[in-house]
């Protein structure tokens, strides 16, 4: 079992910058691949970011690369979230999850572990 616990959220103007954090427990972290989920207007669940278990070549979705990092400390069990230029169409609340295959997949299904959300909201 792996529990996953997201921070950083908040109220931010558009143009600013939010980091959210996911501290894991109960399993080895480092055997984990690592993705950010946020909710559609329509309640679906559409990934932002996500890492391997070695944390090379992650992925971005088209709305988000270039402006969002994903990053991770082993050694602290956690997972990162670099959200910068942020828009007002990035609000949503915002999951962490984990896949114990240590492999990245694009649909929620995919992850086994999931916290419960932090909220970003970005005004206008």
């Amino acid at each position: 079992q792996v529990q996953l616990v997201e921070s950083g959220g908040g109220l931010v103007q558009a143009g600013g910058s939010l980091r959210l954090s996911c501290a894991a427990s109960g399993r080895t972290f480092s055997s984990l691949a690592m993705g950010w989920f946020r909710r559609t207007p329509a309640k679906e669940r559409e990934l932002v970011a996500a890492n391997d278990w070695s944390g090379r070549s992650p992925y971005y979705a088209d709305s988000v690369r270039g402006r969002f990092t994903i990053s991770r400390d082993n050694a602290k069990n956690t997972v990162y979230l670099q959200m910068n230029s942020l828009k007002p169409e990035d609000t949503s609340v915002y999951y962490c999850a984990a896949n114990h295959f240590g492999l990245i997949g694009t649909s929620g299904a995919q992850y086994q572990y999931w916290g419960q959300g932090t909220q970003v909201t970005v005004s206008s």
